[in-house]
């Protein structure tokens, strides 16, 4: 006889992409993994009546709200899933956690660093009560990084010596491509960079396990004016131009593409890119970084696959291996299918799930922390810094609060 598991009521705020991800998440994560506590879709939370309440049929959710205020008072919520532009993280967050929710927050945690303090600060005070936050790096659960963090640990590849980074996407390269809020400063925050570069500087400090201390960075907006269109959030309006667009253009005021060279703790030297003008290239996260024992590389267009050179074997028979991270014995993959099934995208999101409700089920700070995506803010903010002023910036160290 199976033990009863007691429901976890979660309040979702946002039903596009990414509120879509996370419902696929919740709903599948009970079915494969045996979680302490049992999701419940309780509500789900946007503004348009009729679009929420469509959504909400569609991806499983028991109710509909379109204040977030009242979501977060309900008593029958336990959790609240954030998936809203990042302008209105800091609001919700801090005041779920005050109402003795927990919170799933999605990345970068916020549109700066003084938001991003203030979150972090909210959930330490929430954690005194049992009270836990957590920010959705979820390129973090992909088995073959969760592979390739474990062989760093255990000292695989040596010492690290060289970090590269790159996030390549091609979604905005048509001049044409209409404003959203993604490419609005005052609701992304940054562009590019935050969007995704953030991405893979929380994967690079994860899976080296050492912080970025110094970076040197160079940002670009190749577009800087696009037409709107009816969905369009842009707030700086131009005429209409005659391109395709009868509702005039709007002011792209965020980068389009980030490069940047770091430091870390340890010594090593990164390089970074993210941007979303690589023609062809649609989700390409790629990873390599070279120690004193050996090399990691990893390409999220071929997820499964992480590759290991050991520089232990002989010359000649040393290269590149090609690990296919679909064995059970691989993190997360035991519960899925036989081994050379392949995973996907959405499997991120799933595994996210399960280690947070694992956390809470066990009374443990999940991780990523708020303070975690703190740091991550704070390495950003100094790329923006080292952009305007062409130097090197420090990374600002985030400050416990008393």
């Amino acid at each position: 006889m199976h033990p009863i598991v007691p429901d976890l009521g979660i309040g979702l705020v946002g039903y596009a992409f990414m509120g879509a991800a996370h419902s696929q998440a919740w709903r599948t994560a009970p079915h494969f993994f045996d979680l302490p506590l049992h999701p419940r879709l309780r509500a789900l939370c946007g503004r348009d009546p009729g679009r929420v309440t469509e959504a909400a049929r569609r991806l499983g959710w028991e109710s509909t709200e379109t204040d977030w205020t009242r979501l977060v008072s309900r008593s029958d919520i336990d959790l609240v899933d954030v998936c809203t532009p990042g302008d209105t993280h800091a609001e919700i967050a801090i005041a779920a956690l005050r109402a003795g929710k927990h919170v799933l927050c999605e990345k970068p945690l916020a549109n700066s660093v003084a938001e991003a303090q203030a979150m972090a600060d909210a959930a330490d005070l929430a954690a005194g009560d049992g009270v836990r936050a957590m920010v959705g790096f979820t390129y973090r659960r992909v088995p073959a990084v969760a592979l390739a963090r474990q062989l760093v640990e255990q000292g695989r590849i040596g010492d690290i010596r060289h970090v590269r980074a790159q996030y390549l996407q091609d979604w905005l390269t048509d001049p044409q491509s209409p404003m959203t809020w993604r490419l609005d400063k005052d609701k992304a925050g940054s562009g590019a960079l935050g969007d995704i570069g953030a991405h893979i500087v929380d994967l690079a400090q994860h899976i080296t396990g050492e912080r970025i201390v110094t970076v040197n960075g160079m940002l670009e907006t190749f577009v800087r004016e696009r037409p709107l269109s009816d969905g369009s959030s842009a707030t700086h309006l131009g005429g209409d131009t005659g391109r395709g667009s009868s509702l005039g253009t709007g002011q792209v005021t965020v980068d389009d593409a980030a490069t940047f060279l770091a430091r870390f703790t340890g010594g090593a030297v990164g390089v970074f890119e993210a941007t979303r003008f690589a023609t062809g290239r649609k989700n390409a996260i790629r990873l390599e970084i070279n120690g004193s024992r050996g090399s990691l590389a990893f390409d999220f267009e071929d997820m499964n696959v992480l590759e290991l050179y050991d520089a232990d074997e002989p010359a000649e028979t040393a290269g590149f291996r090609r690990i296919l991270v679909t064995e059970p014995g691989h993190p997360y993959v035991g519960s899925w299918w036989p081994p050379g099934h392949g995973l996907g995208y959405e499997h991120g999101f799933t595994h996210q799930v399960v280690d947070l409700v694992t956390a809470l089920g066990r009374g443990d700070q999940p991780l990523p922390s708020f303070r975690d995506g703190l740091q991550v803010q704070c390495v950003l903010a100094a790329v923006q810094r080292s952009a305007e002023l062409g130097a090197w910036e420090p990374t600002a160290a985030p400050v416990p609060a008393a």
